[in-house]
């Protein structure tokens, strides 16, 4: 059997694959499906829990954003008592995006528990979370 990093490796490489071919056809580009994912379900959140939740760097996010921005995918706005900080609403274009990949992503993931038991989609949901919290103690 192939290592835990190498699996982990493929699996994300190939999902990623699947995605964006799909991302690439309603004109998104690297990085924007994952943050209409997040903001589907998080609307109005700042900018660093953004990137946080993402796993992407602040300045990258920012790049991201300001391009999603020109495309009327989103606004940034600031909210009554908080100058500091950017928050980020997505348009009715960036809703509907949204939506688009939030089917892509129930298909992809319906596509990848094909033969497996829900018991056994819920147990890898559970590993996966384990996996990722104890990379990111490592990290801290």
């Amino acid at each position: 059997m192939e290592s835990l990093h190498y699996l982990l490796m493929k699996s994300h490489s190939l999902m990623q694959k699947c995605i964006f071919s799909q991302a690439q056809k309603i004109g998104l580009t690297s990085g924007q499906p994952k943050i209409l994912d997040y903001l589907y379900e998080h609307e109005g959140s700042d900018q660093k829990t953004i990137a946080s939740y993402c796993e992407i760097e602040p300045a990258t996010l920012v790049s991201i954003l300001l391009r999603m921005e020109q495309k009327g995918l989103i606004e940034r706005r600031q909210k009554e008592g908080n100058r500091r900080s950017l928050f980020v609403y997505m348009t009715e274009k960036g809703r509907n995006s949204a939506e688009q990949i939030h089917m892509f992503f129930d298909q992809y993931d319906k596509e990848a528990e094909k033969n497996m038991t829900e018991s056994e989609v819920n147990e890898l949901k559970r590993l996966l979370t384990v996996v990722c919290e104890n990379l990111n103690r490592k990290e801290k």
